[in-house]
């Protein structure tokens, strides 16, 4: 198993927000969600694009990007993703640099085909032409980053004359770039095309089929990478799941009871048409998706335990990231994130190594420790005595 001293951590924010709130609201507790990050030390934040279906609200990430830098210091901000089929790459490009230099080298590009099949729809998009327009799409935009000379290059559904950028990227030689794998291998294999890092959105076990094969989906990634004469690094592949945590189990179920009940339903199946994985009550939902290992639902140490579990799962992975869902109270959701920096991070990035070693140090002294107090203390009440004679 392949596994970093410092795993990365951050949320993956669609954002899932229940359709029918108010949705300035969603947003602003969007941009708290990540103030509250970057004050807890995560290191990553991805942001959605979606146009269509009235959960995930946000647009444009960039936009919503550039609003987060405002309000943050250290943690960087990604797009997660955006879809490039929708978008001239010369446009991406030059948004892209211009984040940036903004955020004096916070951005990060993470890319994807689209999603939801009604934002392709809406914009006359061919469902099956998604994935080689993004594959085409990456191709310039690199080309883009890292070339001198004006480029001309026509597509069927773009066009380039003479195009060059005119800022160059803040990072060197541009800021990495994800590549989304959601349901097919075409991801990892753009991945693997050119060097990229992996956003795998998935769930380690469906509970109806089993477990993910992960290990196969990053022998894909390094099979590409091979064909293009590139390399990839599993310490750059980012895993996504839902999780709330709780100081309880009970707790944290009970939490996202109702909310993780019409996320499954009303959202993933009912408006997006996905198979259902479980016929039992609504109220049960999260207690099925938890005990099949597809939801982290529980305390800090099952979330350990499940971030075990999937390093041995997929041979290993560098990033793990919360699929944030506007499933519980506020309060609740940011307590959520607090539990995770206090007591999960410092086991994958050895902060708490030092700390455990001292106490355990000390711990094992504390007999001599504690005798040699009471002799200085002995001491000290003699010469006191003797001093009063």
């Amino acid at each position: 198993m392949d596994a970093p001293s410092r795993m990365k951590f951050g949320s993956f924010l669609g954002p899932f927000h229940k359709a029918g709130e108010n949705p300035t609201l969603a947003l602003d507790r969007d941009l708290e969600l990540i103030e509250w990050m970057d004050y807890l030390g995560f290191d990553e934040v991805w942001v959605g694009e979606h146009h269509s279906a009235g959960w995930e609200i946000i647009a444009s990430p960039e936009v919503f990007i550039a609003a987060a830098a405002q309000r943050t210091r250290y943690i960087k901000l990604g797009t997660g993703v955006l879809s490039l089929p929708y978008h001239h790459p010369l446009m991406v490009a030059n948004r892209m640099i211009q984040l940036d230099h903004m955020t004096h080298g916070r951005v990060l590009l993470g890319v994807g085909p689209g999603a939801l099949p009604g934002d392709a729809y809406m914009m006359g998009i061919p469902h099956e032409k998604q994935r080689e327009r993004m594959d085409e799409s990456l191709d310039v935009i690199i080309r883009l980053f890292t070339e001198t000379e004006p480029i001309t290059y026509k597509s069927d559904w773009f066009e380039l004359k003479e195009a060059m950028i005119h800022l160059r990227p803040y990072q060197q030689p541009y800021m990495p770039v994800a590549v989304a794998s959601i349901q097919s291998p075409a991801g990892v294999a753009l991945a693997g095309k050119h060097g990229a890092a992996v956003l795998t959105i998935t769930v380690p076990r469906d509970p109806s089929a089993g477990p993910a094969d992960l290990k196969g989906l990053w022998s894909v990634a390094e099979e590409s990478a091979a064909e293009h004469g590139k390399q990839v690094n599993r310490h750059d592949w980012r895993l996504v799941l839902p999780v709330h945590l709780a100081e309880s189990r009970q707790e944290a179920r009970n939490d996202v009871r109702v909310g993780s009940g019409q996320y499954l339903r009303e959202y993933s199946e009912g408006t997006n048409g996905r198979k259902p994985v479980f016929d039992g009550p609504l109220d049960q939902v999260v207690d099925n998706m938890a005990d099949s290992g597809a939801w982290v639902v529980g305390t800090p140490d099952d979330c350990i335990e499940a971030i075990h579990a999937l390093q041995e799962l997929s041979g290993g992975f560098g990033g793990f990231l919360v699929q944030t869902v506007d499933w519980a109270p506020r309060d609740k959701m940011l307590r959520s994130y607090e539990l995770l920096a206090r007591y999960v991070m410092p086991v994958f990035q050895g902060t708490a190594t030092s700390t455990l070693a001292s106490n355990q140090w000390a711990t094992e002294r504390k007999d001599d420790f504690v005798a040699g107090r009471v002799r200085s203390i002995d001491r000290a009440k003699s010469v006191y005595a003797n001093r009063a004679r």
